[in-house]
């Protein structure tokens, strides 16, 4: 699951934003710390406004600051709040209010946006000299001052703004990819060739949106090729990259400008910091900028997949499915946004759902293993083995000829064999991928369990566990089955050593507690083994198994004992 940010962290991202206007002039800027004195109307809306922004509910925040501002419309500390909950919501609101804030930094930008958009260039770049060369504002001003400057059609002024940044800036990457966008819609091609190129050297990590971008310039300048092999390269290391540049994505990316005009470009580079911002753990602001972004440019998919992605980790997994929603099916994003919809579908028990979009993609894209692979994930997530299996195979029979990089397909779906009851071809898929992914901790620590299990090549099984574990030593679940198989074959002295250092580990684990008991009732440690059993009945069993654990706590371990019964130790999920 994805770490969830603290409620309080949105509430210090407002008092951040609010201390722009502090550092853009004014004086005093109102602090959520603690509420302003209210007439009784606006009190009630006011609070429950705060709360919904701590708890990133932008709906009711908006709904409920506009009434506290519509019962107290002086209140400086209700209109900057108010204003900051419809930006996040995506209220036209916002627009109105921004005007009333003179010197708010967020204010400022999203009316910069708006004269932009109207073709008020010369008014756009007058509030930009006005902005602190600090913080957010700092960040975006050469970026924006350059777009307004393109928007005028000052392309040599506007490039000139960005070349001593491209030259010795920190950010010289950013700076040249959109140079590059500068160049390549005022149709100069060789400039956005070479701004590109130290764009892609100064980004060695490049994101879906860089690649798509310098693809298309590429092919501009007469490299289709090298565009191509751009995509390839970038297919082949990610999911979500090969389905969002699939053939008829490719023809899209390399035949139309990805942006086309100025405004867009603003929306790009507010997109930008957004996405930074939320990389560094402040995912909150980044839906501010996203928001910022997409009323420059409705229906952009990639501040609307990242608007999205900011309410699912803050646990809105239905406002950030309408997010989604509202992306275009053309647009060459589409199918990866279908990926996204399907695993918020499930999040909220619509897997009949999930099941529908997965499948109509597959339909779609018939050369992509994904969609299927997903749907795999989803079944076996729920228990649905045989199901699984039948999508595994179907992703695998996309695949002519598998390559390391498919090795957790072939864990994934013996895994769903094995506990479908089907081990001889559970124990193909586990050995194929450990053929194409020797070193995998994952699969040595799944098959050599499961070989003690069985009592089959115990020697190898066991030099297999050793092997996980060496490699991922903090793993608790790894440890716990190279202690239960040092216990299933006799080692009692190692596996108590193993298994007290899964239930450091991973304490919380029932069965590790459990196993632990065993190991300790076995080597002559009773009250050791009680206190573990007890442990394990307090830290969320399976409910098959406390009848099991209660008997041995009042009965203990019978002298001829095996521990074949124990029910099986959760193994890791496929990356």
């Amino acid at each position: 699951m994805p770490h969830l940010s603290s409620p309080r962290r949105l509430t210090l991202v407002a008092l951040a934003l609010l201390a722009g206007c502090a550092a853009s002039g004014s004086e005093g800027a109102p602090s959520l710390a603690a509420a302003p004195p209210l007439p009784t109307g606006a009190f009630g809306p006011y609070l429950a406004g705060r709360f919904a922004v701590t708890e990133t509910d932008t709906r009711i925040a908006a709904d409920e600051l506009l009434r506290a501002l519509q019962a107290e419309p002086q209140q400086d500390a209700i209109l900057t709040t108010a204003f900051l909950a419809t930006v996040m919501d995506g209220r036209p609101d916002a627009n109105r209010l921004a005007r009333r804030l003179p010197d708010n930094q967020i204010a400022a930008l999203l009316l910069v946006g708006a004269d932009a958009q109207a073709g008020r260039w010369d008014r756009a770049e007058n509030r930009l000299r006005q902005l602190p060369r600090q913080g957010v504002a700092g960040l975006l001003h050469p970026l924006l001052t350059a777009w307004v400057q393109q928007g005028r059609g000052a392309t040599d002024q506007a490039l000139a703004t960005l070349r001593p940044l491209i030259e010795s800036g920190r950010l010289r990457g950013t700076h040249a990819l959109h140079a590059a966008i500068i160049a390549d819609i005022a149709n100069r091609p060789r400039e956005a060739e070479r701004f590109i190129r130290t764009a892609l050297a100064e980004t060695p990590d490049a994101n879906l949106r860089l690649i798509s971008i310098a693809a298309g310039i590429l092919a501009r300048a007469g490299r289709e090729a090298e565009g191509q092999r751009l995509l390839d390269l970038a297919s082949a290391g990610s999911d979500e990259l090969a389905l969002a540049f699939s053939p008829a994505s490719r023809r899209q990316i390399l035949g139309t400008r990805t942006v086309a005009t100025a405004v867009e470009g603003m929306a790009e580079a507010q997109l930008a910091l957004a996405a930074a911002l939320r990389g560094q753990g402040a995912g909150e602001f980044g839906l501010v900028l996203a928001r910022l972004s997409l009323r420059l440019r409705p229906e952009f998919a990639p501040a609307l997949m990242l608007i999205s992605d900011v309410l699912a980790e803050e646990r809105h997994p239905d406002t950030a499915l309408a997010a989604l929603d509202a992306i275009a099916a053309t647009d060459p994003l589409a199918p990866v946004a279908a990926l996204r919809r399907a695993a918020l579908l499930d999040r909220l028990d619509r897997t009949a759902d999930a099941e529908r979009v997965l499948t109509e993609l597959a339909a779609a894209e018939p050369a992509s293993p994904q969609p299927l692979a997903r749907l795999g994930d989803i079944f076996r997530a729920r228990n649905r083995y045989p199901d699984a299996v039948l999508a595994y195979d179907g992703a695998l029979a996309r695949i002519p000829n598998p390559g390391p990089a498919e090795w957790p397909l072939f864990y994934a779906r013996g895994i769903s064999e094995e506990r479908a009851g089907h081990w001889t071809r559970a124990e193909r898929d586990f050995t194929r991928a450990l053929e194409l992914a020797p070193e995998q901790p994952n699969v040595l620590n799944y098959l050599g369990y499961t070989w003690v299990e069985r009592g089959a090549n115990l020697a190898e099984a066991r030099r297999m566990l050793e092997r996980a574990a060496a490699l991922r030593p903090q793993d608790g679940n790894i440890a716990d089955s190279l202690g239960w198989a040092l216990y299933k074959i006799g080692d009692l002295p190692n596996a108590v050593t193993w298994l007290e250092k899964a239930a450091e580990l991973e304490s919380r684990s029932s069965v590790i507690n459990d196993h632990l008991g065993d190991a300790f009732w076995a080597s002559g440690r009773q009250a050791e083994a009680r206190f573990q059993w007890r442990r394990a009945l307090i830290t969320d069993p399976e409910p098959g198994d406390v009848a099991r654990i209660d008997a041995k706590l009042r009965e203990g371990l019978p002298p001829t004992s095996t521990p074949t019964a124990q029910r099986e130790v959760p193994r890791p999920a496929v990356p």
